[in-house]
C-alpha cells in the first residue's frame, strides 16, 4: 500500500479487498476499492444483471434512543418520521436555517430506537449536529464495531434468501433483524443502484467471513466505488457534496417527494420558511437530468448554456452510462429551462456541444414491489 494510503482508515474488509485485487484509493478518509480486476464497466453491468457486493462500512451507523425520538428528529429533518411504522425506513435530509442540505440520510424506525445511516464524509459533523440538539435523557451511539455492506442487483434477493429466507418478502424500505450463518445482522431492503437489494449491518469481526460466504455464490461479484457511482448516476440518485450541498435545498434538488404533505404544511424543521416558499412559488433553479448528444461525457463543473451562449446552469455529476450506452449527467438549470426535452448546450473543452434536459432515472429503477 502506498504511503498516502497508509494514513487512511481501513474498513473491516480491507484485507479482503486486497486479496480480491481491489485498486485502493482514498475516499472520505478511508482506503476504499474503486474497482477490481473485472473493471468498472463489467462490474456495473454485472450488478444490473446479477448481484454485486459493495463495502460501505465507511458510512456512519448511529442509534438514537429516547422517548418520542421520532418527534425529536423531525425538528432536524423535513421528512415524516413520526408516521413511520416500526420496521420501516425513510430517506430525508438534515437542513440548515437557509434551507440548505447538511447531509442526506436514511432513518429506520425500530421497536425501541431509531437507526440512522449517514454519509462517510459527513458523519463526524452529523453526529456533532445530533449531539448538539440531543435531550439529556436521550442516548446516541455510533456503531463503530459494525461493518456495512450492500448486496445489490436483480438476483440479490434469491442469493440472500438462501441464507436468510425471511428477506425474500421484505417490502422495499423495510428492515429485519435475523441471523446470517448464525450471526445476528440487521437487514434493510434499500440501496444506491436503482436495483433491488439490501444493506446489511453486521459485526466487524464476522464481516470478512460472511462476505466470503456471499461472494462464493455464483451470481455475486465484488463491486467498487467506480461502478457504484455510475450505477447511482444512471438511476438519478444524488451524491452529497456534488448534486446536493449546503447551498442547495431539497426543493431545488428535486427531492420534494421526500417531504410529506404534513411536513410541507406544518414546517417545524430548519429552513422551513424558505423551503415552504420555494414549494409555493417554485425554486429559481432545479436539478435535472441531462443527456448529451454524441459520445463526449459532461463532467462535474461543465457549464450549461442556452442557444445564445448564456450560462444557465452547471453539471454536478456526469459520466458514461454503461447500461444506457452513452453519456449521462445531472445538474442545475434555471427553472425556465427545466422542462423535459429542452435543448441546451454544454461547454466542453472550448466546444459547444448539444444536449437536452431528460427525465430521471435514465435507467428504469427496479426496486422490489410485492405482488398484489
Amino acid at each position: 500500500m502506498s504511503a498516502d494510503l497508509n494514513d487512511l482508515k481501513q474498513t473491516p474488509l480491507f484485507k479482503l479487498h486486497e486479496e480480491l485485487g481491489g485498486k485502493m484509493v482514498p475516499f472520505a478518509g478511508y482506503a476504499m476499492p474503486v474497482q477490481y480486476p473485472m473493471g468498472v464497466m463489467k462490474e456495473h453491468l454485472h450488478c444490473r444483471a446479477e448481484a454485486g457486493l459493495f463495502d460501505v462500512s465507511h458510512m456512519g451507523q448511529v442509534v438514537i434512543t429516547g422517548d418520542d425520538a421520532d418527534r425529536w428528529l423531525e425538528k432536524l429533518v423535513p421528512g415524516n418520521i413520526v408516521d413511520l411504522k416500526p420496521g420501516r425506513m425513510r430517506y430525508t435530509q438534515f437542513t440548515n436555517d437557509a434551507g440548505g442540505i447538511l447531509d442526506d440520510l436514511m432513518v429506520t424506525k425500530r421497536e425501541n430506537d431509531l437507526f440512522l445511516v449517514v454519509n462517510a464524509a459527513c458523519k463526524v459533523q452529523d453526529i456533532a449536529h445530533l449531539e448538539a440538539h440531543l435531550p439529556e435523557d436521550f442516548t446516541l451511539t455510533e456503531l463503530t464495531d459494525r461493518a456495512l455492506v450492500a448486496l445489490q442487483g436483480p438476483k440479490a434477493a434469491a442469493v440472500l434468501a438462501r441464507f436468510v429466507p425471511a428477506v425474500a418478502e421484505m417490502p422495499f424500505m423495510s428492515c429485519l433483524e435475523d441471523d446470517l450463518d448464525g450471526v445476528p445482522c440487521f437487514f434493510s431492503r434499500c440501496g444506491y443502484t436503482g436495483e433491488d437489494g439490501y444493506e446489511i449491518s453486521l459485526p466487524s469481526e464476522e464481516a470478512d467471513r460472511l462476505c466470503r460466504l456471499l461472494l462464493a455464490e455464483a451470481e455475486v461479484e465484488a463491486i467498487g466505488l467506480g461502478a457504484r457511482d455510475s450505477l447511482r448516476l444512471e438511476s438519478g440518485l444524488c451524491l452529497y457534496g456534488h448534486d446536493i450541498t449546503k447551498r442547495t435545498s431539497p426543493v431545488e434538488g428535486n427531492l420534494l417527494w421526500s417531504i410529506g404533505k404534513r411536513r410541507r404544511e406544518q414546517g417545524g424543521f430548519p429552513g422551513d420558511v424558505i423551503i415552504q416558499t420555494q414549494i409555493a412559488d417554485g425554486p429559481g433553479r432545479l436539478r435535472v437530468g441531462i443527456l448529451p448528444k454524441g459520445r463526449a461525457p459532461a463532467r462535474e463543473g461543465t457549464e450549461i448554456l442556452d442557444a445564445d451562449d448564456n450560462v444557465i446552469g452547471t453539471i454536478t455529476s456526469g459520466g458514461f452510462g454503461p447500461t444506457l450506452g452513452g453519456p449521462v449527467a445531472m445538474g442545475y438549470v434555471k427553472s425556465r429551462f427545466s422542462k423535459t426535452g429542452t435543448e441546451v448546450f454544454l461547454s466542453v473543452r472550448g466546444k459547444k456541444l448539444p444536449a437536452r434536459v431528460a427525465d430521471m432515472p435514465f435507467v428504469k429503477q427496479r426496486y422490489y414491489r410485492a405482488s398484489k
